[in-house]
């Protein structure tokens, strides 16, 4: 092994050792009965051993293209971790998507549950919780004496989380539900049952007790602002999509792209409903029964058979699809998240298969029309086709770039990208479904315009229709996405509380797609008539995830 493969990939057993959480979520074996240290201490660590790589990996010449790439990939990807910890934004980051409140429940998903040691590891964790709580609850403690906090809208989001994680109202007890799985499991005998419910007890006491905390004590400090302003945004949006972008070009971009989009789903609801509206072809394609699935369980299986299908149909035409990653699972995810549809990668050894995971929000009716492209963008060829493909090329990459490299603007960019392709390839041909597809692109044009528009408080275009001249706020955010895309009004919602606590992220889907589609355009006109698409997407994806600047570097 290289010198600089070496360097990456010890950080990989080292992020092991400092969270756990992330050892699971990668299947690397060893830490899944642990959980992680959240304190200040534990976030020193952390910059630290990120620090040690840095260095050494800079001082380390590479010999080959590929110890180069994998050096820029890490050094790039260090310094932005390394600038945001000296920013002392891990004090503030708590939020509705991905912080500890979420990953400390969340992980529990990806644990096995088909041996005793699964479950004694279960119980381990369920056992920790309270410990691995009260480490985070010192990080935001600190973060209060530092008068550097999350924002009220977060922690309120957070403490409504956890109410539906540990049972309040008609809720399922989250911990209580797997301690009931345990003691159904043939591999649980009653002492280990005893053990799995006593240790559900003490999870959802830990959880309901910071619940507590977050509300009395935390709340009442937490900033009043939504916006983190222009000098944390660039430090984030920066990590999200590796680049640094030009952010008033980038916002004036996204009103470009809603134009676009809507101009486009005006001939879709055309074809739907000939003389129609975009609303009215919309109303068509939500209430007619005959678009819709009704039942999660048959939602689901209607899921997983479009994945199979897509895998079968495009392996060896326009992909080639490696045996691992033809297998991939469709599952309900757990009430209590935020309600956009994700995905999980399989882990390193592929014994876990990658999952795409649909939060329901208590729907039993499906309509399909935006179904169809969602489902290529979490699976394949979106996510599941680039994580898992990307897990498969151990002769090529380190094993850093295959489990920890990569950014939201070149995965969700991947993704998004390839919901457009799939249109491109034909797969789209019913007018349902490229509406649903244009839908899901009007999202990603909002996102682009309210996110930067929110935490930078701009200006609305003063030829907008729209509020012409005023500042962006949450509430002209929610009435501006609500009018523009026809999700549920609670997938709205939730979405703008994850604008504002997770800034920059936002619009990595747009911004790594454009990316992704000059990338092709340019090979395209340098190769012309000896382009050839499966092979220019096999090459970029043996690239390995990296960053969107890096990626215009390597992809020319």
């Amino acid at each position: 092994m290289s010198k600089i493969f070496e360097i990456a990939d010890g950080f990989v057993d080292t992020l092991a050792e400092l969270n756990p959480i992330v050892a699971t979520y990668l299947g690397v074996p060893g830490y899944d009965h642990l959980m992680p240290d959240y304190s200040p201490d534990g976030s020193q660590r952390s910059y630290d051993a990120e620090r040690d790589v840095l260095k050494r990996i800079q001082t380390e010449p590479a010999k080959t293209l590929r110890e180069q790439r994998c050096s820029e990939t890490v050094q790039e990807e260090m310094s932005w971790s390394i600038d945001q910890h000296e920013a002392g934004l891990h004090y503030s980051g708590m939020n509705i998507l991905h912080s500890p409140v979420q990953s400390l429940r969340q992980i529990f998903d990806l644990m096995p549950r088909s041996s005793t040691e699964d479950w004694e590891n279960i119980a381990s964790r369920m056992e920790g919780i309270g410990d691995s709580i009260a480490s985070y609850q010192a990080t935001l403690d600190e973060g209060i004496d530092r008068k550097v906090t999350a924002s009220k809208r977060q922690t309120a989001g957070c403490i409504e989380q956890i109410e539906t994680w540990v049972g309040k109202g008609d809720a399922t007890p989250f911990f209580g539900g797997i301690a009931d799985a345990g003691a159904e499991s043939d591999e649980v005998d009653q002492a280990l049952a005893s053990r799995l419910s006593d240790a559900a007890t003490s999870a959802n006491v830990a959880y309901s007790k910071f619940a507590e905390y977050l509300r009395s004590g935390y709340l009442p400090k937490a900033r009043e602002r939504d916006a983190v302003g222009k000098e944390h945004y660039a430090l984030t949006s920066r990590s999200y999509n590796g680049i640094d972008l030009n952010l008033n070009e980038t916002y004036e971009w996204g009103w470009e792209q809603l134009r676009w989009v809507q101009s486009e789903m005006q001939k879709a609801a055309d074809q739907i409903k000939p003389g129609s509206t975009i609303d009215e072809a919309v109303d068509v394609l939500e209430s007619d029964p005959n678009r819709a699935i009704d039942g999660v369980d048959e939602f689901r299986e209607w899921m997983q058979n479009l994945q199979d299908s897509t895998i079968a149909d495009m392996d060896g035409t326009h992909f080639d699809i490696a045996d691992d990653v033809r297998k991939i699972e469709a599952m309900i995810a757990p009430p209590g998240g935020a309600l956009a549809m994700y995905y999980t990668g399989p882990s390193e050894d592929f014994s876990r298969p990658g999952r795409t995971w649909y939060p329901t929000g208590g729907k039993t009716s499906f309509p399909l029309w935006r179904e169809v492209s969602i489902a290529y963008h979490e699976g394949v060829p979106g996510h599941h086709f680039q994580i898992a493909t990307t897990m498969t090329l151990s002769d090529q990459l380190s094993r850093y770039q295959r489990l920890l490299a990569g950014t939201s603007g070149y995965v969700e960019g991947w993704a998004l990208y390839a919901e457009r392709l799939m249109h491109e390839l034909g797969y789209l041909e019913n007018p349902d479904y490229y509406m649903g597809m244009l839908d899901a692109q009007a999202l990603r044009s909002v996102r682009v315009i309210i996110d930067i528009g929110m935490h930078l408080e701009k200006r609305i275009p003063d030829d907008s229709e729209f509020h012409p001249g005023k500042v962006w706020t949450p509430d002209l955010a929610l009435e501006f996405m609500r009018d523009r895309v026809h999700f549920p009004p609670d997938f709205v919602a939730s979405e703008i509380d994850r604008y504002l606590g997770i800034p920059g992220q936002a619009i990595s889907y747009k911004v790594g797609e454009r990316v992704w589609l000059e990338s092709r355009q340019r090979a395209r006109k340098a190769q012309g008539s000896s382009f050839d698409l499966k092979d220019w997407h096999n090459r970029a994806l043996e690239l390995g995830p990296m960053g969107l600047a890096q990626m215009q570097r390597e992809m020319v």
